[in-house]
C-alpha cells in the first residue's frame, strides 16, 4: 500500500486510513490498537468470514432484509473474500478484542468496500447495515471458528493421519515374520514381532482418526443466529436456518444451529474438545516418533533394530553421520500442539456471562494445532516411514541374546529356576539356551519347543 491516506469516520470520530485499502476506520484501529504479534488470522479462518457473510447477503435477500442489487455485490465480494483475493486486507493482529469484533468489522468494511466499487460506487454499501446484517461478532466469529477448524480437519488433518496410519499398516504386514526383543521400561523383554510393533502404531493413529472426527462432529453445531447475547435480537427467526444450510454447502460440510445459543456464545467447550483430541494425537505421535528415533539409534552403540531414510547430513563436523530428522521435526510439532491445548484450555475458561472474551487466541492455536499436524503428518510418512527397513542381522543377534526369553521356561522349570538362567545369560552375555543346555535343565527336543520365539509372540501355554 502507498503512503497516502483517506479520512475515515466512525462512532469515536476521524481516523487516517492508507489510502488504497479496502477496510476502514475500526479495521485501522485495531491495526493501532494492537501492534503485538504480527500474526494475523490464516487461510481458513479468512475464508470462513467469507462464506458466512456471502451466505448471510443470499439468505437476506430471499428474506427481504437487503435489496437485490446491494446483495448481490455483497456476495461476489464475500465469495472473493473467500477465494483469498483480499488477504492482505486482513492486517489485525490475533491478539485483539477477546470477541473478534475488530476482525468482524474487518470482514465487514472490506466487503461493502469491494462491495460498493463492484456497484459502481453506487449504491454505498454499508459494513453494518448491510454487510453485517441480522448478524453480530459475538455469533459470526464463533461460527467461523467452528466452520474453519472442521474444514481443516475434514480437508487436512483426517486425510494425513490416513495416509500415515496406512504406511504404518504397510509396514506391520512387510515386518509381520521378524521377530525380535519386545522392551518394557526400556529394558530387554520377551519377545515381539517387528509387525506387532508397526501394528500398535498404526493402531494408535487410527483410534487418533476417530478421535479427531468425533471432536469435528462437535464442531459441526455453530452459534449464527444467537447474535448479540444468544437472544437473537435483530435477526430473523428463519436466517440462522438458512444461512447455515448455504455455508454448509460452500464449506463440503456438515453444520447445524446450536441446540442453544447461549451455550454456543457464552462457551467454547467444543473447542476445548476439540483441541483435547489433537493433544491426544500429539501424545501418540510422540511415542510413535520417539520409538522409531530410539529403534535406529547407532548404528554401532545403539538399537540399530531398523533403517531410517538419509535425507540429509546429520553434522556440521561429523562426517556422514544421519540424524532421525524426520522424527525430530514431528516431536517438536507435538509439543507445540500440546502447548496450544495449554493456551486453549485457559482460553475455553474465559466464557463469561453470554460470551467468550478468549476467541481470538483460541481459534489461532487450534488451526495452528491442526496445520502443524497435519504438514508433519505427511512430512514424516513421506520422507521416514515409507522408507523404514529392517535390520534383521542385528535384530536377530540382540533377540538370542536377550535374557528375558527365558521367561518361556517358566511352565517348564518354574519362575525361580527361569530366573536364574536368565541372570546368568546376562552375566555371561551368552543364550538363554547356552545356559539350560549346560546345565542339562531340559532335554533338547522340549528346548526347542519352549524357546520357539515365534511362538512366544503369541497368546498361549505349552501343550
Amino acid at each position: 500500500m502507498s503512503g497516502a491516506t483517506r479520512k475515515e469516520r466512525d462512532s469515536l470520530g476521524e481516523v487516517d486510513v492508507p489510502a488504497d485499502a479496502l477496510y476502514g476506520a475500526q479495521t485501522q484501529r485495531a491495526v493501532e490498537n494492537f501492534p503485538i504479534s504480527g500474526r494475523r488470522f490464516g487461510r481458513r479462518f479468512i475464508q470462513a468470514m467469507g462464506w458466512i457473510k456471502q451466505a448471510a447477503a443470499s439468505t437476506n435477500r430471499e428474506l427481504g432484509n437487503l435489496d437485490a442489487e446491494i446483495a448481490g455485490a455483497i456476495e461476489r465480494a464475500a465469495s472473493e473474500v473467500a477465494e483469498g483475493r483480499w488477504d492482505d486486507e486482513f492486517p489485525i493482529d490475533v491478539f485483539q478484542t477477546g470477541s473478534g469484533t475488530s476482525t468482524n468489522m474487518n470482514a465487514n468494511e472490506v466487503i461493502a468496500a469491494r462491495a460498493t466499487q463492484i456497484l459502481g460506487g453506487d449504491p454505498r454499501v454499508h459494513p453494518n447495515d448491510h454487510v453485517n446484517f441480522g448478524q453480530s461478532s459475538n455469533d459470526t466469529i464463533p461460527t467461523a471458528i467452528h466452520v474453519s477448524s472442521r474444514v481443516a480437519i475434514e480437508q487436512d488433518l483426517a486425510p494425513a493421519l490416513a495416509a500415515l496410519a496406512a504406511a504404518l499398516e504397510a509396514k506391520a504386514s512387510e515386518f509381520d515374520s521378524i521377530v525380535k526383543s519386545g522392551r518394557t521400561h526400556l529394558m530387554d523383554a520377551t519377545p515381539v514381532r517387528l509387525g506387532q510393533e508397526f501394528g500398535g502404531y498404526a493402531a494408535q493413529v487410527r483410534k487418533g482418526i476417530d478421535r479427531v472426527r468425533r471432536a469435528s462432529d462437535e464442531l459441526a453445531e455453530v452459534a449464527l443466529g444467537g447474535t448479540a447475547v444468544g437472544t437473537g435480537i435483530n435477526t430473523h427467526p428463519e436466517f440462522a436456518g438458512r444461512t447455515v444450510a448455504r455455508i454448509q454447502e460452500m464449506a463440503g460440510a456438515s453444520f447445524r444451529e446450536a441446540d442453544d445459543h447461549f451455550e454456543a456464545q457464552g462457551g467454547r467447550d467444543a473447542v476445548v474438545s476439540a483441541s483435547g483430541a489433537l493433544n491426544t494425537v500429539a501424545t501418540s505421535l510422540m511415542k510413535i516418533a520417539d520409538d522409531i528415533r530410539w529403534l535406529a539409534s547407532g548404528p554401532t552403540s545403539g538399537l540399530s533394530e531398523i533403517r531410517i531414510p538419509a535425507v540429509q547430513p546429520g553434522s556440521s563436523i561429523m562426517p556422514g553421520k544421519v540424524n532421525p530428522v524426520m522424527a525430530e521435526a514431528l516431536m517438536m510439532v507435538c509439543a507445540r500442539v500440546m502447548g496450544n491445548h495449554t493456551a486453549i484450555t485457559v482460553g475455553g475458561q474465559r466464557g463469561n456471562f453470554e460470551l467468550n472474551v478468549m476467541m481470538p487466541v483460541m481459534v489461532e492455536a487450534l488451526l495452528d494445532s491442526i496445520q502443524l499436524l497435519s504438514g508433519a503428518a505427511r512430512a514424516f510418512t513421506d520422507r521416514c516411514v515409507t522408507g523404514i527397513e529392517a535390520n534383521e542381522p542385528r535384530i536377530r543377534e540382540l533377540l538370542e541374546r536377550n535374557p528375558s526369553i527365558a521367561t518361556a521356561l517358566n511352565p517348564y522349570i518354574g519362575y525361580d529356576e527361569a530366573a536364574k538362567v536368565a541372570k546368568e545369560a546376562a552375566r555371561r552375555g551368552v543364550s538363554v539356551r547356552e545356559v539350560v543346555q549346560e546345565r542339562q535343565l531340559l532335554p533338547e527336543d522340549q528346548l526347542d519347543g519352549a524357546l520357539d520365539v515365534r511362538g512366544m509372540t503369541e497368546p498361549g501355554l505349552p501343550e
